[in-house]
């Protein structure tokens, strides 16, 4: 021992391979191992029938516990000596074809597989003439940009008067389809609506390419050139409105034009004149009135043309001309959609008393978070929203389209 403790440490060591060298060998055999174990694996699932399909879409569902695949074969139907004829109910089983026009546009064939798994396969459907489709998903707001001028079938009534709007089969409303699309954040908002397009033809041209897209446009039922104009008007991302004519106080030495609802008329008369109107274009989420001091406040008058709105899917806007308008009211009460103007922007045609105007709009706003302004469509009116708009968008202010300031009792 008194020898040992003089030698050089590891002198005493067996010839033999380094404990380190040995150590080298663990990982590239533990790589090896697991690879083993991944081949063994995916070979073992493709002798057990295991399949990933890759040339169609494909849902597959897991298939039935055993106990449950014995029960449903032992109640299934039984061939001539009265055993169970498995292949003969996998074969004979029919497909299940289900298509979801407006909602996803597909067609899915639903079928049993090898293993009894379902097996769910989703194909465009043919469409006939290579039409173009209009998918309507619950809860959408907004057209596309490119079909924003087509009217959308599923809220289309034809009639003897043209077509009119009215509740697709699901439920969908013209209110929601033909809606410009807002943020849906929290601020002061502002919707302004110019009205009158349609009566002047180099006035309405003007307001469609100068006014941002924003802005609400109103055409009057009256107007000429009414389905160009609300194309090009659609084109442009403008949200629009039909302006229908009312009775006012002063009738007829006031006299708001051809087709005037009036309280005399009765109501089968005032909804063929509605109707009239209303299928003059398409693809307006609501209607707003002009004039009609006189007949917005009659309620006898005025019933009729709320619960034919109501039917329809679409929205009422109040100008705000008429401080005893029932509009609000029989709105609440039939479950209409509806917003109110707070102020006519343009009762002086001078642009910086409409710029007074429009700053007061956004004090409206800020205090209350929306506020909601109507001008007509005069060169002056349409150059001050123009640049008044931009200015108060660097200033916060969200400009937004009527429907997104509406009281809407199927949002709450």
């Amino acid at each position: 021992m008194g020898d040992n403790i003089h030698k050089p440490l590891g002198q005493d060591r067996r010839p033999g391979t380094p404990p380190a060298a040995k150590r080298g060998w663990t990982v590239p055999l533990l790589t090896l191992a697991a690879l083993c174990a991944v081949l063994g694996g995916a070979g073992w699932m493709a002798y057990s029938g295991a399949h990933i399909a890759t040339s169609e879409t494909a849902i597959v569902l897991e298939a039935p516990a055993e106990a449950e695949t014995e029960a449903a074969n032992t109640e299934g139907p039984s061939g001539p000596d009265g055993a169970e004829d498995t292949a003969s109910l996998q074969d004979n089983t029919p497909d299940t074809v289900n298509s979801l026009h407006g909602q996803s546009g597909a067609e899915i064939t639903t079928t049993l597989g090898e293993n009894g798994e379902e097996i769910s396969k989703i194909a465009p459907v043919q469409r006939p003439d290579n039409r173009p489709v209009l998918l309507t998903p619950p809860g959408r707001v907004g057209q596309d940009a490119r079909l924003a001028h087509l009217p959308d079938p599923a809220v289309i009534q034809d009639t003897p008067q043209g077509a009119l709007p009215v509740r697709g089969p699901d439920g969908e409303r013209a209110f929601d389809i033909y809606a410009r699309p807002w943020s849906g954040a929290r601020g002061a908002r502002v919707a302004i609506i110019v009205g009158g397009l349609g009566l002047s033809q180099t006035g309405t041209q003007y307001a469609i390419q100068t006014l941002p897209e924003d802005i609400t446009l109103a055409f009057a039922a009256n107007g000429n050139s009414l389905q160009r104009w609300m194309q090009e008007a659609r084109r442009a991302g403008h949200e629009i409105l039909l302006q229908i004519p009312f009775e006012p106080f002063d009738y007829p030495a006031n006299d708001p034009g051809v087709g005037t609802l009036t309280v005399a008329a009765g109501p089968q008369s005032n909804l063929d004149d509605l109707h009239t109107a209303m299928a003059r274009i398409t693809n307006y989420t609501g209607i707003t009135n002009f004039m009609g001091g006189r007949f917005l406040a009659d309620p006898e008058a005025l019933e009729p043309i709320m619960r034919d709105i109501a039917a329809r899917g679409i929205m009422f806007v109040d100008d705000g001309t008429s401080a005893r308008s029932l509009t609000g009211q029989f709105a609440r009460t039939l479950a209409i959609p509806f917003a109110a103007s707070d102020m006519v922007l343009d009762a002086t045609q001078e642009r910086g008393y409409i710029l007074s105007k429009l700053d007061d709009l956004e004090r409206i706003a800020r205090r209350n978070g929306v506020a909601v302004g109507v001008a007509s469509a005069f060169e002056v009116s349409v150059d001050a929203i123009a640049t008044w708009a931009e200015e108060a968008r660097a200033r916060g202010i969200e400009i937004v389209s009527v429907s997104a300031t509406a009281d809407d009792p199927e949002r709450k």
